[in-house]
């Protein structure tokens, strides 16, 4: 999955686990940025009676780097407290939930919202309330409401949502994790190359009818920028976003009331920025020291993108119908592509009138040129598809990042760095099968633009 359970110790923290991050030019509002990043994996909507929430002893950062080095700039942090009106009753709710300040809402989580930059820690909100989860019909009437009452106005034109939402990611995890057997290129895996694309089978989506919970946050632009707004081709236009998440370095059971004691300097446990990255091209060797050191440092893991392992896969796992690949990976050619997509960012002139490029520092960020303004028709491929304003540009809540990062895993923009390659005539059909249409809540227009959580009652089959 984009970053679910991706690290052998971080798949044992799901209230640490950051799932996805998104990073886009908020189409309702052009003069500002939209940055979401998801925790709490694989939410089963019916698993009460201790429904899913943020983590009290976790501090949840969403960072942006403005000038390049791999660093953060500006950092949003927040931190969250869980209130109990009733601890003599096992129930979340006592009742129908029809406000925010309920009564009968038992188990309540409030956050507090937290600029820090270079010379400054400044609390831009406090007190904010999450909306519940979403029970069912009975104990969530009218949820859609619910969760707008928790969008919160701040001060300077800032928006933050912090709850429960619906997966916005799709993925075929049974055919992705079963080695790569895309369910459209069966019969390609089946008759090595015989045949291939008469009848190709759909995806399955794995994440169809699960939650998360996302932070989301919507910032002015110049907020965000170096020196406000800039032109497209400005460098200085292109911030570098990533998601993590921490916990105290001490941890100790206090009998005595029944609770951990956390204690001692914070220290990251998860990380994320492009999705997939610790996914599939980290070695499990190494995913969790990566998940604990920032994008400045990413260098020390250059070799894995510059030599994928599945690219090395794909020629193996379908015998035939990857020559150029698999000649290109016999090559031991460095993946260009791939390091300036996901380490650099794009430079100008490569893709024309486009650039995302944050300097020659090695960092997986999602880097967002934020002077491109929202496309009037979305294409959920993205750059590769002609739009300019999807993944690898941000990243919007519906792009295919899977078909966009396994085509080029495939050699599909390896063209970019060097015009003598030829993509193999299967590029263009490889695919996990799934569109934006696959996720069954949709997506919102507006902010927090992820859909509304799916109920335990009434669960998509």
């Amino acid at each position: 999955m984009s970053s679910h359970r991706e690290a052998p110790e971080i798949s044992k923290d799901p209230v640490a686990d950051s799932t996805d991050v998104y990073a886009f030019v908020s189409p309702d509002r052009p003069d500002s940025v939209t940055l979401i990043s998801n925790y709490i994996p694989l939410q089963g909507p019916a698993g009460g009676p201790n429904f899913y929430e943020f983590g009290d002893d976790v501090r949840y950062e969403i960072h942006v780097d403005n000038d390049g080095d791999g660093r953060p700039d500006v950092s949003y942090q927040f931190r969250f407290e869980t209130r109990l009106r009733d601890r003599d009753t096992f129930l979340y709710n006592t009742g129908p939930i029809r406000s925010l300040d309920s009564p009968n809402w038992n188990s309540r989580q409030f956050y507090t919202v937290t600029r820090a930059g270079h010379d400054e820690v400044r609390v831009l909100g406090s007190d904010l309330a999450c909306p519940p989860c979403n029970i069912g019909p009975l104990s969530t009437p009218n949820y859609a409401s619910l969760a707008s009452a928790a969008v919160h106005d701040l001060p300077g034109g800032i928006r933050v949502f912090a709850g429960q939402r619906a997966e916005g990611f799709y993925v075929d995890l049974g055919s992705i994790f079963d080695l790569l057997d895309l369910r459209p290129l069966e019969q390609l895996h089946n008759q090595f190359g015989l045949n291939v694309f008469t009848k190709p089978a759909p995806g399955v989506n794995a994440t169809a009818g699960v939650n998360v919970h996302s932070i989301a946050i919507q910032v002015p632009t110049s907020r965000l920028t170096r020196r406000g707004s800039h032109s497209a081709d400005d460098q200085a236009s292109v911030i570098g976003v990533w998601a993590t998440a921490s916990r105290q370095r001490v941890r100790l059971w206090d009998a005595d009331h029944g609770e951990n004691v956390n204690s001692g300097p914070f220290r990251q446990v998860s990380r994320l920025g492009n999705p997939l990255v610790n996914e599939v091209v980290i070695p499990l060797g190494r995913k969790d020291l990566w998940n604990s050191l920032p994008p400045s440092d990413d260098k020390r893991f250059v070799s894995h993108f510059a030599q994928p392992e599945v690219s090395a896969l794909l020629p193996a796992l379908y015998p035939g119908v990857f020559p150029n690949l698999a000649a290109l990976v016999k090559s031991g050619a460095a993946r260009a592509d791939l390091e300036a997509i996901l380490l650099t960012g794009i430079p100008a002139g490569i893709v024309p009138g486009f650039q995302n490029f944050t300097g020659p520092v090695l960092a997986d960020m999602l880097r967002l040129n934020t002077a491109i303004p929202p496309s009037s028709k979305p294409n959920e491929l993205g750059v590769i598809g002609g739009d300019l304003a999807g993944f690898p540009n941000g990243r919007r809540v519906f792009d295919d990042v899977v078909t966009v990062e396994l085509r080029a895993l495939a050699g599909a923009t390896y063209p970019l760095v060097n015009k003598s390659f030829t993509p193999d005539a299967a590029v263009g059909a490889v695919t996990d099968g799934l569109t934006a249409s696959s996720v069954p809540s949709g997506f919102l227009s507006t902010f927090p633009y992820l859909g509304v959580p799916y109920s335990g009652f009434d669960v998509p089959s």
